[in-house]
C-alpha cells in the first residue's frame, strides 16, 4: 500500500479478552479459559498415572490444545486484518517483548497467561497484514492502561478494576479494554507519522562548482587532421588511372 491509511485499528490484548480493537471487536476468552482448564486438569491426572499410555495420551492432548489455540488465533487475526483492509486503515500491534514479566496478574490467571501464545497471534497479524497489503506498526504499550484515551491523564489510580476505566481528571468511564485499544491506535498513527517523515530524502546539494562564463572549454579530443587532396591521372592507353595524394 502506497497511500497512507486512513487510520489505525489499536488492538489490545489480555487474559480476559484475547483481543480487543478500537473498531469494537471483542474476542473474549471465557469460552476458550474453560475449555483450557479442562485440559489442565485432565494433564494433571495423567501425568499424575505416569504410565507409557498416559504419556502417550498427555502428548496426543498437548498436540491437540496446541491446534486449538492456532486455529483460534487463526480466526481473531483473520477478523482483524478483513476489517482494517474493507476500512482502509493499518493495524497498530503492542510490542509484546517481555508481556509476560510485565503483567501483573492474579495467581488464577498465571498459568493462562504462560501457556496462550499471544506470540503467535502477533505473528498471525504481521503475516496475514502483510500478504493483504495492510500497514501495521508496533508500539510501545507503556501506560495504555493507565492513560485516558479522552484526555490522555495518566493515573494508576484510573484503572478501578480489571474491567472498568475511570479517568481521575475528566470523569471518563470506559471499558478498560476499549480505552486501552485506543491510545493504541493513537499511538500507531504517531509511529507511522515518525517514519513517514524519516523516509522524505533530504535536498541535495551540488557537488559540480558552475564553470566561469568567460574560461574556456578543455579539449575533448585530437584536432583533426589537415585536409588532403585526391588526383586522379590518366596513365595512357584505355582506362588505366593513378590515385595520387597531397597536402592541401
Amino acid at each position: 500500500m502506497n497511500e497512507d491509511p486512513a487510520g489505525f485499528v489499536g488492538v489490545d490484548l489480555g487474559i480476559v479478552n484475547i483481543a480487543t480493537t478500537s473498531t469494537g471487536y471483542r474476542a473474549a476468552g471465557r469460552g476458550l479459559n474453560r475449555h483450557r482448564k479442562r485440559q489442565l486438569d485432565l494433564r494433571k491426572k495423567l501425568q499424575a498415572k505416569g504410565t507409557k499410555s498416559a504419556k502417550r495420551l498427555l502428548k496426543k492432548r498437548n498436540r491437540r490444545e496446541r491446534r486449538h489455540a492456532a486455529n483460534v488465533n487463526h480466526i481473531i487475526s483473520k477478523t482483524i486484518v478483513t476489517t482494517a483492509e474493507r476500512t482502509g486503515h493499518g493495524i497498530a500491534l503492542e510490542d509484546l517483548g517481555g508481556i509476560r514479566d510485565r503483567v501483573r496478574l492474579r495467581k488464577d490467571q498465571r498459568t493462562q497467561l504462560h501457556s496462550w501464545s499471544f506470540h503467535q497471534l502477533g505473528r498471525f497479524i504481521a503475516y496475514k497484514a502483510r500478504r493483504a497489503g495492510v500497514p501495521l506498526v508496533h508500539v510501545d504499550p507503556a501506560y495504555t492502561s493507565q492513560e485516558c484515551s479522552d484526555c490522555h491523564h495518566i493515573d494508576r489510580k484510573n484503572r478501578v478494576g480489571q474491567a472498568t476505566f475511570a479517568c481521575r481528571a475528566c470523569g471518563t468511564v470506559l471499558n478498560a479494554d476499549d480505552n486501552s485499544s485506543h491510545n493504541i491506535a493513537r499511538k500507531g498513527e504517531a509511529v507511522w507519522t515518525a517514519g513517514r517523515e524519516s523516509r522524505v530524502p533530504a535536498p541535495v546539494q551540488a557537488l559540480r562548482r558552475r564553470r566561469p562564463r568567460d574560461s574556456q572549454p578543455r579539449p575533448t579530443s585530437k584536432p583533426a587532421p589537415s585536409g588532403l587532396r585526391w588526383e586522379i591521372r590518366k596513365t595512357g592507353r584505355g582506362s588505366g588511372c593513378q590515385v595520387e595524394c597531397g597536402e592541401m
